[in-house]
């Protein structure tokens, strides 16, 4: 029980650390290069989807 409530924890974090992060790179990060805001971006999504797949994964 209390593994269950931990990892849905760490999906709600790594999700909201996820989608934070790509609000930073597109919205405060305008003096980067671009790859790098790319390669960035990319890594925010990157996030965000292993925090949906887990979720969905939990879920069933």
């Amino acid at each position: 029980m209390w593994q269950r409530g931990l990892n849905w924890a760490a999906i709600v974090l790594v999700g909201g650390f996820g989608l934070m992060w790509l609000g930073v790179v597109i919205y405060v990060a305008d003096t980067s290069a671009p790859w790098m805001r790319l390669a960035q971006a990319a890594f925010g999504l990157l996030l965000a989807g292993w925090a949906v797949q887990r979720a969905t994964v939990m879920m069933r």
